[in-house]
């Protein structure tokens, strides 16, 4: 009996320790304060674990949603691989979370690109970042944001955008339609969802207030999140993105529910028509967020990966090949 007992011990503790070291990152983390916002921005500067520097620095732009700087942990593996190039990252916590100041949901996506532009001027003064060296990752939302800022910075020197939008009020129908196809919805239950849809554009155009807007049969909103949607509903990349004069990755997911992939990549190529501008990744088994659809479909896999193999979360190829993109950026100085 008292074997069984040692031998079960041994065996958690080695899974304990197994959880630890897939946990640890070869990272050094510093927890920053960004001046120069509308408010202070509370970040993580996340240095490769050896060296002085100065690095190369990859800016982070959130999706949608009360995201923490480190994206619930879930950037930590690509902070890891851009560290691996040489290469810092720099992200911050949405206001609103983790203690920051504010309300993420009083921003637009023109807020977003003047904190986001404050950020990399901030950057440009740490004796550990190369200023000349600087470019942006960002996913889904940040895809309204990252033009806007490669378009006002001539500085920077790239863009990877990870499942990003291109027009919110398209890429809103195609996301309604999608989730509806995968569940099998019925002619009439399609026809029910473009109808509120329909309904809820047209509050939206004649600027109709949240009460308004519930008592003409608006659901599942919050006050916070119908002002949100106020301000940013008409967005549009596509004139941004003819701006843009840098390389570009885009990474695309060919199970996403949330992008219309070909209507996104099609934009891409049509305003980054510059001769080796953009390069273009899609991973056949991922969903939006680039985790692999066969773990994600599985609330038991994607629980037990995240716990116990984080790097694994993502399709295979999506760390190595943005590793890849900036090391080639290094190569192009």
């Amino acid at each position: 009996m008292l074997m069984s007992i040692l031998a079960v011990v041994a065996v958690c503790a080695a899974a304990g320790g197994w959880v630890v070291y897939q946990h640890t990152y070869d990272l050094r983390e510093e927890r920053v304060t960004i001046p120069g916002a509308s408010q202070p921005l509370q970040g993580v500067l996340a240095l490769p674990e050896h060296g002085e520097g100065p690095f190369g620095l990859v800016v982070f732009v959130h999706g949608d949603g009360p995201k923490d700087a480190t994206g619930e942990t879930f950037y930590r593996p690509i902070w890891e691989s851009f560290a691996a190039a040489g290469y810092a990252s720099l992200s911050w916590d949405k206001a609103g979370i983790n203690g920051a100041p504010g309300n993420w949901l009083d921003q637009s996506m023109t807020d977003r690109s003047a904190e986001t532009l404050a950020a990399i001027e901030w950057a440009r003064t740490r004796t550990q970042i190369d200023p000349d060296r600087i470019g942006l990752w960002g996913a889904s939302q940040a895809g309204w944001v990252l033009p806007k800022v490669a378009a006002q910075d001539s500085r920077l020197r790239f863009v990877i955008a990870v499942s990003p939008a291109v027009n919110w009020l398209q890429q809103g129908r195609y996301h309604t339609l999608a989730e509806l196809r995968e569940r099998g919805a019925t002619r009439a239950e399609v026809d029910d969802a473009l109808a509120r849809r329909e309904n809820t554009l047209a509050l939206l155009e004649r600027a109709a207030t949240f009460p308004e807007a519930e008592a003409a049969g608006v659901t599942g909103l919050t006050a916070d999140r119908w002002r949100f949607i106020q301000k940013n509903y008409t967005a549009d990349a596509t004139a941004d993105l003819a701006q843009v004069r840098i390389p570009v990755l885009l990474i695309l997911a060919e199970h996403d529910l949330n992008v219309d992939i070909a209507d996104t990549e099609r934009t891409y190529r049509a305003q980054l028509a510059r001769p080796g501008q953009l390069q273009v990744q899609s991973y056949s088994d991922a969903r939006h967020s680039l985790v692999r659809k066969s773990i994600e479909d599985s609330a038991v896999k994607s629980y037990l990966t995240a716990l116990a193999a984080p790097r694994s979360l993502f399709a295979e190829g999506f760390l190595a090949d943005q590793r890849r993109f900036v090391e080639d950026r290094r190569a192009d100085e």
